[in-house]
This record gives structure tokens, C-alpha cells and sequence, in this order.
């Protein structure tokens, strides 16, 4: 069983994609199943409705999981195991307050409240937290990138399981509900390795001896930008899985979709270093997505259903490389055109000239009579022609353009 977490505090970044993309490879990949699992402790913090918009995500880049665990449900139980850690003296109630420990300015705790008689926390009314006993011996945890890792128990020490407000802390909830899940193998970033001691000495303290193994995975650097926003841009899906499942890997061929990585993707193969978000990267593959979809469907992110504007569209991905720069360029082509002033003479003799016209296949014999029923210079009526059609000086061919436009020239030019 794998999980993949997310906090509905923020934004999905692209680091968060990432390893949601990575749990359902590696899942897939092993046979296993995925969960989801909603860590909404943070009752402050969280941003109703975020939840969903996290799952309408995953759902957009067809990352498929078993179930959705929200982890406030499962309080009581974190509550019971801290209990338990408590009458087996695993644990302490502590109360310190934050001004005390703040005073004293350690980087461990001085084991103040450790040893307090019983009557004194019996009798005790201050508000106080639960504080694991620290262990007694190194933590060793298996990591598949980086190896066998070792933790002193200094490193550990004896940290806050439950708040003061009896609310479990993030290290605990996860180490209880990783349990509690049968979770084989937590793929995570590398920014959460300092934990993992902490979980697995939680787990250790409860009599939990079943292994799990992980993967801490290198940041993307720059790793804030925003998935929305992405897609806000342009990027497709596909072309954004692409890029996250190509850092740090090794892939049979630069375009690929994520059913074909389940197929070659090794966990074991990733690069421990990290890599820099590169949006030039991102654009170049978005573009061979989009030159490999359907012209019709293509043609949807435009604003049509149309083969040809399909068709039309890839013409231009010469020089765009999102949905959004996509529609910049054929927007302006069915808009109403705004002609500079010294063309505005030459622009209506041409408009009514292409109004009256008849239908041709090739654009040369369309040029050609346009020359002739005009009366004006092939120069004039080539540069003219180009704004009357597609509303820009400059772009591609205009003999590429008129073969998929050849059909809308009425309304295009009225």
C-alpha cells in the first residue's frame, strides 16, 4: 500500500504533482494499491474547499486511488496510542511552557517534565502536552535512493506528540495512520527525511514491527509554481506529467504518457539531485503534445470543433507552445481587424474584392485573381492580404494558412 498526502492549506505545486505522479507509478507499477489521504489537522489553516480542488487535480492527470482518508477522522485514535504511550511510560505529559522552553534556548529538550511524580501530574491543572520518551538507541531507516540512514537519538529526542490542544501533532497523526493504512512504502520529498526518525521510533514505542521502506525524493528547485497556474497557461496535462516524470529519470524517449512510464519506470534509477524547475523544457514538450492530438480535439482549445482550425493551429506551433499562445494567434483571425491607417484604402478595395471572390482551392489563384479584380500591386496585395486574414504583419506562410482557411474567407474578411 502507498499513500500520497497533501495539506488543503495551499496550492498543488509541481513538487506535489510530482510525487503524487510517483506514488501512482510505483503503485501501478507494483500491484499495489494507492491512497489518498487529506492531512487537514491544521484546522486554522485550512482553506475550504481546497480538499476537492486537490482530488479534481488528481483526477485531471488520471492519478487513480483506492479511497480517501481524511485525517482528523481518525483522531480518536491518535488519541488512544498516545494514551497508551503514556500508561507504558513511553511518553510524559510536559508542562513547559512555550516562554520556558524558549528561555532556555536547546536544541533538545532538557527532560524536565520527564520524571515528575505521579501526583504532581495527577494534581496538575496547567495546560501541558504529550512528549515521547526519546530513544534509546540510533533509528535506521531503508531508504531506496539514498541506502541505510542512521539517526543518533539525539537527533530525535523526546518531541511533542500531542498538543496542548489534544490535537496530534504532524509527526504522530502520520506515523499512526501510515500504521493504521498498512503502508509498505512512503515516497515523500527529501524535505520531510528529519521526520521519518521521529515516525519510526512512534511506530517502534507502539510495538508496530512491520518495515517500511522509503523514497525521499530530491525538491524540484523552484518548486512553488503553482499547477493551476500551469494550466492557466496552457500547459496540457499529459505534457506536464511528461516533464515531472522525466526529472531525475532516465526515459526510453523524451515524449511519452504515464501509462507507458508504469511500464519502465524504476524508483531505484532516480536522481538524488536535485533539479531546477525549467519552463523551456516544459514548453518544448507541451508543444509535441499538442502537435500530437486529434486536429479536432486541438481545435477545442481554441474556441472550435473544427478539423481544419484543428489543422491551422498546428501550423502555428512553430511559434507557440501553449493552448493559451494558441489562441492568441486564431483569435485574431475571426476578430474584427484593426488596419493601420496607411493600408486603410488598399485593406476595403481588397475586402470587397475578397467578398465578390469565388471559391478557389490554391492560394495563387486566389492571389492571382485577387491581383487582377483589384488593380493593384502584387506587393500591396500580399502584405494587405496577410492583416485582412489573419490580423498580425507576420506569421507563417500565408499559402499554408489560406489552405485551412479557405472556407471561412467570407467571414473572415466581412
Amino acid at each position: 500500500m502507498l499513500r500520497f498526502t497533501c495539506r488543503p492549506i495551499c496550492d498543488m505545486t509541481i513538487n506535489d504533482l510530482r510525487i503524487a505522479l510517483l506514488n501512482f507509478i510505483v503503485a501501478r507499477g507494483g500491484k499495489e494499491e494507492l491512497i489518498v489521504r487529506i492531512e487537514d489537522t491544521d484546522k486554522e489553516k485550512n482553506i475550504e474547499g481546497k480538499d476537492q480542488e486537490f482530488l479534481d487535480l488528481l483526477a485531471l492527470f488520471e492519478i487513480e486511488y483506492s479511497q480517501v482518508l481524511y485525517q482528523s477522522q481518525n483522531y480518536r485514535f491518535h488519541s488512544a496510542m498516545a494514551l497508551q504511550l503514556l500508561h507504558e511510560k513511553k511518553a510524559f505529559s510536559c508542562f513547559c511552557s512555550p516562554e520556558y522552553l524558549e528561555n532556555k534556548g536547546k536544541d533538545t529538550y532538557d527532560g524536565a517534565c520527564e520524571n515528575l511524580p505521579a501526583e504532581l501530574v495527577i494534581d496538575n491543572t496547567n495546560p501541558f502536552t504529550v512528549r515521547i520518551k526519546k530513544p534509546q538507541t540510533a533509528i535506521i531507516i531503508k531508504d531506496q535512493l539514498k541506502g541505510e540512514i542512521s539517526f543518533e537519538p539525539d537527533d530525535v529526542d523526546s518531541f511533542i506528540i500531542m498538543n496542548h490542544d489534544k490535537t496530534p501533532t504532524y509527526d504522530f497523526a502520520s506515523a499512526v495512520d501510515d500504521m493504521l493504512s498498512d503502508i509498505s512504502l512512503v515516497i515523500r520529498d527529501e524535505e520531510y527525511l528529519n521526520s521519518t526518525p521521529k515516525q519510526e521510533h512512534i511506530r517502534k514505542s507502539l510495538s508496530y514491527d512491520k518495515t517500511i521502506e522509503y523514497a525521499h525524493i530530491p525538491s524540484i528547485l523552484g518548486d512553488s509554481v503553482s499547477i493551476k497556474a500551469l494550466l492557466e497557461e496552457g500547459f496540457l496535462p499529459s505534457a506536464i506529467s511528461n516533464y515531472l516524470i522525466s526529472i531525475g529519470s532516465k526515459p526510453p524517449k523524451e515524449i511519452f504518457d504515464v501509462k507507458e512510464a508504469i511500464e519502465w519506470f524504476d524508483l531505484t534509477h532516480l536522481s538524488q539531485s536535485p533539479a531546477p524547475f525549467d519552463k523551456d523544457t516544459l514548453r518544448s514538450i507541451n508543444r509535441e503534445h499538442l502537435k500530437n492530438l486529434d486536429n479536432k480535439e486541438l481545435s477545442r482549445y481554441v474556441g472550435f470543433a473544427d478539423e481544419e482550425i484543428g489543422a491551422l493551429a498546428k501550423i502555428y506551433l512553430e511559434e507557440a507552445a501553449t493552448t493559451k499562445e494558441l489562441r492568441s494567434k486564431i483569435e485574431p483571425i475571426f476578430a474584427a481587424k484593426v488596419i493601420p491607417e496607411e493600408f486603410g484604402e488598399t485593406a476595403e478595395t481588397l475586402r470587397k474584392t475578397v467578398k465578390s471572390a469565388p471559391y478557389f482551392e490554391l492560394y495563387n489563384e486566389f492571389k492571382n485573381h485577387i491581383i487582377k479584380e483589384s488593380n493593384l500591386k502584387e506587393e500591396d496585395v500580399v502584405q494587405v492580404l496577410r492583416l485582412l486574414l489573419t490580423g498580425a504583419k507576420n506569421g507563417p506562410d500565408v499559402a499554408l494558412i489560406y489552405k485551412h482557411l479557405r472556407n471561412y474567407i467570407g467571414e473572415i474578411v466581412k
